[in-house]
């Protein structure tokens, strides 16, 4: 089965169902009936025009939710509407389905994670580690937000900046968790970029070309991930990062900082240095202060501890570790890489060995287990 493929499928069939007619709440669960009877039919059974099969799945689901509707003329119109066997058309809806998502009528905390769950494909659990909260907490907010949104059509465009949201968060998902839509995100943050001229949506497609231009170096040849300091930087897509700095320098110029245009200068930072040795953490320590002045996420002040570790030494990293909530994802494995920095080995041990029971996903979870057993043959007996 390949899950990839009916990833990408998802958002134009749900597109093509809401402009036939079908709510976007009932159209979404109609997708997902019809994904579940694709993952049932298809091993055994591929079909020659997949997305083709999904409409004609999905809208018949669709109608037969419909049947126990009260409306029955509506329900002989839809009847009359299916669509006739054959290929399905080519329109590209999704990232008007961001938008749909987005709606002014939802806090841009649901729309963010309506559209995550709807069209970019993730699991309930994966949106809940990335807002932080427990995976009930979120199930319910999507529940809400889908009921908010029953009515909407097309001709009501929702917010651009929580569509920049829920791009920059299917991004990170792709680029760093179990599913991979980072190319997807950039894909159609292009398209934004194209249509809308603001700095912060080039200040996002900066950030993304240029983390995504490290992807091949970001895991060894048995999948282990390898971190920034150790990876091999021949690897990086200087293309993507030329490409990317260019961006960025056009967006900064105008002059309007955002948060987004804050992060890929920190990542261009990165990018600019031949080696590890010769980052400007200094330079990249005051970026991180001007994104703590325009966002008050607490994974910044994080990075901006490991920064502050690496400009001014461990111990200033581990003070402005100490001003954080201990409860945060990676701080232990932040306060691990630090005290090892710092000589200080037994405690750096029992850190990464308690980040690796912490960690989100199995790779990095390895990784830290690796760290700590690599720590205990460097510490005396």
């Amino acid at each position: 089965m390949n899950e990839a493929l009916l990833r990408s499928l998802t958002p134009n069939v749900l597109g093509i169902l809401v402009r036939r007619g079908a709510d976007f709440v009932a159209a979404e669960d109609a997708v997902q009936d019809a994904l579940i009877e694709a993952v049932r039919v298809w091993p055994a059974d591929p079909p020659r025009d997949a997305k083709g099969w999904l409409v004609t799945v999905a809208w018949r689901k669709f109608l037969d939710a419909t049947r126990a509707d009260t409306a029955r003329r509506r329900r002989e119109d839809l009847v009359e509407e299916e669509p006739a066997p054959g290929p399905a058309p080519a329109a590209d809806d999704t990232l008007q389905l961001y938008f749909l998502c987005a709606h002014p009528s939802l806090t841009p905390s649901s729309a963010v994670a309506l559209t995550l769950r709807a069209v970019g494909g993730l699991t309930t659990r994966q949106i809940a580690q990335a807002y932080l909260v427990p995976e009930a907490t979120m199930a319910q907010r999507i529940s809400r937000a889908k009921r908010t949104v029953s009515d909407v059509r097309f001709d009501q465009p929702g917010d651009v900046a929580t569509v920049l949201r829920v791009l920059y968060l299917v991004f990170n998902e792709g680029y760093s968790g179990d599913v991979d839509l980072a190319a997807e995100a950039i894909r159609l943050t292009r398209q934004l970029a194209a249509v809308i001229d603001h700095p912060e949506v080039a200040g996002l497609l900066a950030l993304m070309l240029l983390h995504h231009a490290r992807r091949a170096a970001r895991t060894a040849p048995d999948g282990s991930l390898v971190p920034l300091a150790d990876q091999d930087r021949s690897r990086w897509d200087t293309m993507s990062i030329a490409e990317g700095v260019e961006i960025l320098q056009a967006a900064l110029a105008r002059d309007r900082l955002g948060e987004f245009q804050a992060q890929a200068a920190i990542a261009a930072l990165h990018a600019d240095a031949p080696t590890a040795e010769e980052t400007d953490w200094v330079q990249i320590v005051e970026w991180y202060d001007e994104l703590a002045g325009l966002t008050d996420n607490p994974v910044v002040r994080l990075n901006r501890a490991v920064a502050v570790g690496e400009a001014d030494g461990p111990r200033a990293g581990l003070a402005a570790l100490a001003a954080l909530d201990d409860s945060l994802p990676r701080h232990t494995a932040v306060a691990a890489y630090l005290h090892e920095r710092d000589g200080d080995l037994t405690t750096a041990a029992r850190l990464y060995a308690e980040a690796a029971q912490k960690a989100p996903n199995l790779a990095e979870r390895n990784h830290l287990t690796r760290q700590a057993a690599r720590i205990n043959t460097r510490r005396p007996r």
